[in-house]
């Protein structure tokens, strides 16, 4: 396993790996699973191997009375999403056929011994039938309804009811950054996004050695969990690129540019960019004086090369290079796309990761989005990239649309990961991909699956929150013609049509001498940057 400082596996304890054996094992034993949801970056994690794993009397009772099966959520998605029972350490009870028979998050030795005993009681008294299946796998529709601007305005209208103007960013209780909603605010209420960037920057960042912390747990942004997640970090590399983009301050570029030296600095790995990195060994690493850190314990680092958090940082990489004409942000960008073509991409299907012998699994969802989102955009950036986007969504809607959106992956698996679900975030990113695809391509077919797609969640508008803003930016794609600008590749025109600000334009490189700019059939053309600018404002 790729990580540095991850915890041994705790004395006493024999962990089972996820998969069908495990479960087969629980069925021949007449016991309950005792299913342990932890990630290397995870401090809660490594104390529960330490403080509770490793008491003889817990293990002795896990030993007698489950079969313990242990998952690294990051390499095993569609297990978190499953049985994540709000974070991480998620300590999970199913029975022999995966259902869940109860849960809770961190438990000390005392805690778990008595739930240890308590679950043995009901298993004893019901087994199988005391296990029940989660309401979002129970196989139901999706609540369907009409795209329209009802969806926009609703999450526009969100933003305002949910903004914390005593804090800043959204929520009154724990901040994430939520850099989609970041970007989603910045069309309609940009206010509310430079200052949730701004109070982000002042929190999050680790002036001391770079990147983003997780999230906040505390409503003023006081209380820092200190895990530093990729897909995190690149998330915010393109929100504040595009904060740049709309006000030009330099702050914003400046914050973008230092979060990429962390990526590929601290978590890069010749190639690619690693998962992770967690705090040290030691509980009071990040309480010591910023002068005593180095030293202190090194941090866990995960340097699993993940293919969709790949794809975030490629495509964050090169929206920030389009915008700056920042060369090494972009010459990392290829580097790691060239590293998903070779390593991780075959005919249109990604595998989440390889690390020596291990494979992780092919065609999830988000990681064929994710990918996907990359490639497009380097067809805009770099002018080629266009037909992997198109084999990687083809992938995708041959193997995972049905009944109008997308399945989070293949219907295989143990315990509940056949059982199919449908997560309204990953399905915003495929359908955004398939509105970059149609335009990058001029085919429609991209266009209705991603209108398709929309509307599959539509008729619960009312009840989708400002988490998922990105399912109103795609919505809006959907009700307006989007802004196309086609360039001369590698001209000044190219050059400026990355400028222009509107971060949800599509450039399309091609070889004509001037630009055309389209809005629907609405059409000007340009042949300086000049008139380029002027068309786009006619037009707008």
């Amino acid at each position: 396993m790729n990580d540095e400082g991850a915890a041994e596996p705790a004395v006493g304890v024999d962990w089972r790996e996820w998969g069908e054996a495990s479960f087969a094992e629980a069925r021949e034993r007449d016991v309950p699973v005792l299913l342990s949801l932890t990630a290397t970056w995870c401090s809660a994690c490594h104390e529960m191997d330490r403080e509770t794993y490793a008491s003889p009397r817990v293990a002795a009772v896990i030993r007698d009375g489950y079969v313990p099966v242990r998952v690294d959520v990051d390499r095993h998605p569609r297990v978190r999403e499953r049985y994540n029972m709000g974070g991480f350490p998620s300590t999970v009870f199913c029975t022999p056929a995966g259902e869940v028979l109860t849960g809770t998050t961190y438990l000390g030795p005392d805690g778990m011994k008595q739930v240890l005993d308590r679950m043995r009681e009901t298993w004893t008294e019901r087994g199988e039938a005391a296990g029940s299946v989660p309401r979002a796998l129970a196989g139901d529709p999706t609540p369907a309804g009409e795209v329209t601007t009802a969806i926009e305005e609703h999450l526009a209208g969100q933003l305002g009811v949910q903004y914390d103007h005593d804090f800043g960013g959204w929520g009154t209780d724990a901040k994430f950054p939520m850099p989609r909603t970041v970007e989603f605010a910045l069309k309609r209420e940009r206010h509310q996004a430079l200052s949730t960037l701004d109070v982000i920057e002042r929190n999050l960042f680790d002036e001391v050695d770079g990147g983003f912390f997780r999230y906040a747990t505390t409503r003023d942004w006081s209380e820092v969990e200190r895990e530093k997640l990729l897909a995190t970090n690149a998330a915010l590399v393109r929100a504040y690129a595009n904060g740049y983009l709309y006000t030009g301050d330099e702050r914003y570029r400046e914050t973008a540019r230092a979060t990429v030296d962390f990526l590929t600095d601290d978590l890069w790995t010749g190639q690619a960019v690693g998962g992770s990195l967690g705090p040290a060994a030691e509980s009071n690493y990040y309480d010591r004086a910023d002068e005593e850190r180095a030293d202190a314990a090194p941090p866990r680092r995960d340097l699993t090369v993940y293919a969709g958090d790949n794809g975030l940082a490629a495509e964050a990489l090169l929206t920030l290079s389009a915008y700056t004409d920042d060369d090494d942000a972009r010459e990392a960008a290829e580097r790691i796309l060239d590293h998903l073509e070779q390593e991780l991409l075959d005919d249109g299907v990604v595998t989440r990761y390889r690390d020596g012998g291990e494979t992780g699994e092919q065609g999830l969802l988000a990681e064929q989005a994710r990918v996907a989102a990359a490639f497009c955009r380097a067809e805009q950036v770099l002018g080629e990239g266009v037909e992997t986007a198109r084999a990687v969504v083809d992938h995708a809607i041959e193997t995972l649309h049905d009944d109008g959106s997308f399945r989070d992956g293949p219907a295989t698996g143990a315990g509940l990961v056949d059982r199919p679900l449908r997560p309204i975030d990953d399905n915003v990113d495929l359908a955004e991909a398939c509105l970059d695809l149609a335009a990058l391509t001029g085919e429609e077919t991209y266009r209705e699956v991603a209108r398709d797609t929309v509307a599959a969640f539509a008729g619960a508008t009312e009840r989708i929150g400002i988490q998922v803003a990105g399912y109103g930016a795609v919505a809006a794609r959907l009700c307006r013609p989007d802004l196309v600008v086609e360039v001369p590749r590698g001209s000044d025109l190219h050059r400026a049509a990355h400028r222009i600000a509107d971060h949800e334009k599509v450039v399309v490189p091609g070889s004509d001498d001037a630009a055309t700019v389209r809005v629907g059939d609405d059409r000007r053309t340009a042949t300086t940057p000049k008139e380029l600018m002027d068309a786009v404002s006619a037009l707008q």
